[in-house]
This record gives C-alpha cells, sequence and structure tokens, in this order.
C-alpha cells in the first residue's frame, strides 16, 4: 500500500495497543514505524528488474521484522524511562511492522513473507494498491486522536475496526467474482486455465480478470453492479521468447507467477507483468533484448520503459463500467490493437 496509508496504519496499530499511555509522540512513532518496511526502495539492486522483484522482500518478511522489532523495542526501553513494561513495547513494535507487510500482501503487487524461503510473493489481491476507503477510517481515527487525547486509545480502535472491516469485505467481493468468473468460463476453452482477478482503481466494485493461455491471454471486466451475470472477453495474442531464458526473466516470471506478456516491437523485445496496470497504462514493461540487422536476438542490460499513457477517455469509460456498462472496449484497446484475436474472441463467445 501506499507510504501515506501505512503510516495511518502504524499510528492506529500502536494507539490501540498503547492504550492509556497513547499520545501524540506514541501516534507519531507509529507512523514511523509503519513505513519503516519500504526504506528497501533505497537499495539499488543493479537493475530495474532486480529492484522491481526485490522490493517487498527482505524488509517484509515475517522471519526478519519480529525480531527487528524486539531489538528495536528493547533498545527503545533501554534509553526512555521505563515508564512503559518491556512486554508491552515488543508487543507494539513488532505488531507495527508485521501488519504493513500483511497489508501489503493483500495487494497485487505481491509480499516476500517467507524470505528467504523460495516461495513466490503473496498476492491476495483483493485491494489495490491506493484505496481511500481502506485508507479513511484510519486516518480519521488517529486524527481524531491527535484531538481528543483522552480517548485516543479508542478512537484508533473504532479507526482499525472500520478499516479491517473494509478489507474483509474486499476480500468476499474477490470471492464471489471468482465464482462468477468460474461459472463464465465453464464449458469455454479459458476453463481451468491460470487466471489472475483484482481490483481496479481506487475501487473494490470493478474488477480485472486476466486468463493466461499458451499464445493467447484474455482480459475482462466484471462489476459487482452488472445487470447480467455475462463477461466479455477480449483475447490478445501471446508472442514467444525467442531467446534461451535469462536471469531477468527468470526472475519476473517468478515474481509475476508467469502473467507476462512477450512482445516485438519492432525489434525490441518488451516483457510486461499483465498483473498491473490497465488499458494503455502498464508500469511495469522491461525491454529484454534486441534484435540485430541481421535478426538475431541478443539480450541488453533490462530497462523500464515508460507507462504510457492514461487517455482521457478511460476514467469516464472506468466509471461507467464500474456502474455496469458492461461494454470493456474503451478500457482494454488501444489505437494499434483494439480488436485482437476476433476468431478467438469469436469462439470464447460461441463456446460459453
Amino acid at each position: 500500500m501506499d507510504s501515506v496509508t501505512q503510516a495511518a496504519l502504524g499510528a492506529a496499530v500502536s494507539g490501540v495497543i498503547a492504550g492509556r499511555r497513547c499520545s501524540p509522540k506514541v501516534l507519531l512513532a507509529g507512523a514511523l514505524l509503519g513505513t519503516l518496511p519500504d526504506l528497501d526502495v533505497v537499495i539499488d539492486y543493479g537493475d530495474p528488474v532486480a529492484n522491481t522483484v526485490n522490493h517487498r522482500g527482505f524488509s517484509h518478511s515475517l522471519f526478519v521484522l519480529p525480531p527487528l522489532g524486539v531489538a528495536i523495542a528493547a533498545l527503545w526501553w533501554r534509553l526512555s524511562d521505563k515508564t512503559w513494561p518491556l512486554w508491552q513495547l515488543m508487543v507494539l513494535v513488532v505488531s507495527v511492522l508485521v501488519t504493513h507487510p500483511l497489508l501489503d500482501a493483500m495487494t497485487a503487487y505481491g509480499t516476500q513473507l517467507f524470505w528467504p524461503l523460495d516461495k513466490p510473493p503473496v498476492a491476495v489481491a483483493s485491494i489495490f494498491i491506493i484505496d481511500p476507503l481502506y485508507t479513511l477510517p484510519l486516518l480519521i481515527g488517529v486524527l481524531a486522536a491527535l484531538v481528543w487525547r483522552t480517548n485516543a486509545a479508542r478512537l484508533c480502535v473504532v479507526g482499525l475496526i472500520a478499516s479491517t472491516l473494509y478489507l474483509l469485505s474486499s476480500v468476499y467481493q474477490l470471492e464471489q467474482i471468482k465464482a462468477r468468473v468460474a461459472q463464465q468460463t465453464q464449458g469455454t476453452e479459458l476453463a481451468g486455465k491460470p487466471m489472475f482477478i483484482t481490483p481496479t482503481p481506487f475501487n473494490t466494485v470493478l474488477w480485472r480478470i486476466v486468463v493466461r493461455g499458451e499464445q493467447t491471454y484474455w482480459e475482462g471486466l466484471a462489476s459487482r453492479l452488472d445487470k447480467t451475470p455475462e463477461i466479455d472477453w477480449m483475447a490478445f495474442e501471446q508472442q514467444g521468447w525467442p531467446l534461451a531464458e535469462s536471469e531477468s526473466l527468470t526472475a519476473l516470471r517468478f515474481f509475476a507467477r508467469d502473467f507476462l506478456r512477450y512482445e516485438n516491437r519492432g525489434g525490441q523485445q518488451v516483457v510486461t507483468d499483465l498483473r498491473l496496470g490497465m488499458a494503455n497504462y502498464r508500469p511495469f514493461q522491461f525491454l529484454l533484448a534486441e534484435q540485430s540487422d541481421q535478426g538475431e536476438w541478443r539480450p541488453v542490460p533490462p530497462r523500464q520503459l515508460e507507462p504510457g499513457p492514461v487517455l482521457p477517455r478511460t476514467i469516464p469509460a472506468l466509471w461507467r463500467r464500474l456502474l455496469g456498462d458492461q461494454s470493456i472496449d474503451a478500457l482494454l484497446c488501444n489505437q494499434k490493437d483494439c480488436y485482437p484475436n476476433e476468431e478467438q474472441q469469436a469462439k470464447v463467445r460461441s463456446s460459453s
């Protein structure tokens, strides 16, 4: 999640655990601790791919943060006037640090909760990386605690409960969409294929679905406000990788769980993480190989490409789609590729 949300969560958690000891200093300390795991962004791992896949790595590990929290609490207690019980400081610091990656794991980006074990990043993908409806209760509770200090802990409790209920509701919405997608793909060529579902920006009403095939992948949108259960699918050509698999590509495949698109863009081989972004905006696309004048491919140092523009038509179309307008062309297509693989698209419709 974004830094504001993580700071608000850290402050709220610290206020709840502090109880009658809750104060502006405690809330500030909680906010700072809540953003501490994200300081890994200052580490340069050597190239854009490595920086992307290693973010939310060791600094978000459930094997690292608890002992780190105990050490920070012990140092804090040692340097303080020892008016706090050591156990309470330890619970506060560890809780603030651990809730950070647990919340991050609810997004599509994923979090390496079990680093250094060779486990894929955990990505529940039930909430967008920025969601005001999750953040606002936390912020309101913390700000109210700063004003009405006699009830500070209770106000933090209220904010934390409200935000947690919203987070739980996002998981419920995700499960409902999963059931709908399973029903709609039953008996079609999409049935049984790897699938990724995630909310569109700033809400848990409109959801984006990606289905991965060997030579084709499909995208669809489903809103909780749709009047009919049918999902319109757009089929996109999936090109292959022309070289032996590089270290960067292996890392991206692990990070994205193979939800990647391979494209030859005029002699440049671009690999895009399909889980993140939509329409023309793809924030994680990397140039990994180039073609010589003789037609031979060679790997190049990874370079992250511009994510692409957000077209003016996209935002109002997104809002209409959220409200139940089941036309998705304006959202999923770009000017060069507006009706890709019409034959495949017709095949899915005729099978359903």
